[in-house]
């Protein structure tokens, strides 16, 4: 199995890359899933129900979110109707959504759980402490289940990492929008990457204009972020797996887009 993460698509301009470009990736690729997250597909800010049905529609099996999912209050009747986006577990058990679900395609089935790091952004419930309960709730038949780390803390996702290493088939880091060149397979055959990127403009402050971001350093006072448009990328990682969900590669993307 191939599996094509999209990572942290960005406002306006990541969504136009995402929209122009991924047929022709996965068809490069030979990808058989692919996932995406989408939390800042919304202006840098969530993601509304109009956005998620339309990287949907450009060929993403399933949407990841973090942090600022409920930044978009109409998101929240689409998080609990719609199987193919997610929400971090480790929220609140009764906020709109779910946290993992399991996508089928072409006879082939993929779980996809997503979590948010404790570090720094204070999820309700610590990654750890939820996710053994979560893969005990997956189906055994599902051999392949990827989980979207969304976390500040490098050592948080690191730490992660091995401690799914051969129960997972991938630990992916999201959230910080700078990639990370640690991509491997771990011992057990985990794949693993620190921070996957972003989808957007990197002529920017991760994804803002980046003269609002030196104004905001420079005088400390409150600004109204702006998304960037410069030097769009789609970034994102390739993993490949065994029958047995067993990772056996992982690869780095990065795609200059005009």
């Amino acid at each position: 199995m191939r599996i094509l993460f999209i990572s942290d698509i960005f406002g306006k301009p990541g969504r136009k890359a995402l929209f122009e470009r991924l047929p022709e990736l996965v068809e490069e690729t030979g990808s058989d899933f692919v996932v995406a997250n989408g939390e800042n597909a919304a202006s840098g800010a969530g993601i509304t129900s109009n956005i998620a049905e339309k990287i949907l529609a450009a060929g993403v099996d399933v949407i990841t979110t973090g942090n600022h999912v409920w930044r978009q209050r109409e998101i929240y009747d689409f998080m609990d109707d719609s199987p193919r986006i997610v929400r971090p577990v480790n929220m609140l058990p009764d906020n709109p959504g779910r946290g993992w679900t399991v996508c089928e395609k072409n006879g082939d089935s993929l779980a996809v759980v997503n979590l948010m790091g404790d570090l720094y952004i204070n999820a309700p419930a610590g990654p750890f402490q939820v996710i053994d309960s979560v893969l005990a709730e997956i189906p055994a038949d599902v051999s392949h289940v990827l989980v979207d780390m969304h976390a500040e803390a490098t050592s948080e996702k690191v730490a992660l990492g091995y401690y799914l290493d051969g129960r997972v088939t991938a630990v992916i880091g999201t959230h910080t929008h700078v990639q990370t060149s640690d991509e491997h397979v771990l011992p057990g055959g985990t794949a693993y990457i620190t921070d996957a990127g972003m989808t957007g403009p990197h002529d920017s402050v991760i994804g803002v204009d980046k003269k609002i971001i030196l104004d905001r350093f420079l005088t400390q006072m409150p600004v109204r972020f702006a998304v960037a448009d410069g030097d769009v990328r789609i970034e994102g990682v390739l993993i490949e797996a065994g029958d047995d969900g067993r990772a056996t590669a992982i690869e780095r993307l990065r795609v200059e887009c005009k």
